[in-house]
């Protein structure tokens, strides 16, 4: 059984910086990759970042893109999402997710329970 568990959201200024933790447990098919997306109520899904075996390894949405970087520690099995510069449009819950290995991606297969986001002017 696949859990993924994230952490470390909270409450910043604008301008303030976070860092998302995902713990992956349970068995995952080796063809998935790890992404995080965000969705805010009312508001449409949206790809933040994912980090692929293949290609230039990670991806990020253009609305993040230079303030947000994708990571993880294998040995730990712990996926982060490093969050700079931070917008009140970054407001949101944010999920760990394993993903299709495209861009953006198609498929969102396992996602955990999601963490608040919330910035402030």
């Amino acid at each position: 059984q696949v859990q993924l568990v994230e952490s470390g959201g909270g409450s910043v200024q604008a301008g303030g910086s976070l860092r998302l933790s995902c713990a992956a447990s349970g068995y995952l098919q080796s063809s998935y990759c790890m992404g995080w997306f965000r969705q805010a109520p009312g508001k449409k899904r949206e790809a933040v970042a994912a980090i692929y075996t293949g290609g230039s390894g990670t991806y990020y949405g253009d609305s993040v893109k230079g303030r947000f970087t994708i990571s993880e520690d294998y040995v730990k099995n712990t996926v982060y999402l490093q969050m700079h510069s931070l917008k009140p449009e970054d407001t949101s819950i944010y999920y760990c997710a394993a993903v299709d290995c495209s861009w953006p991606p198609l498929e969102y297969k396992f996602w955990g329970q999601g963490t608040q986001v919330t910035v402030s002017s």
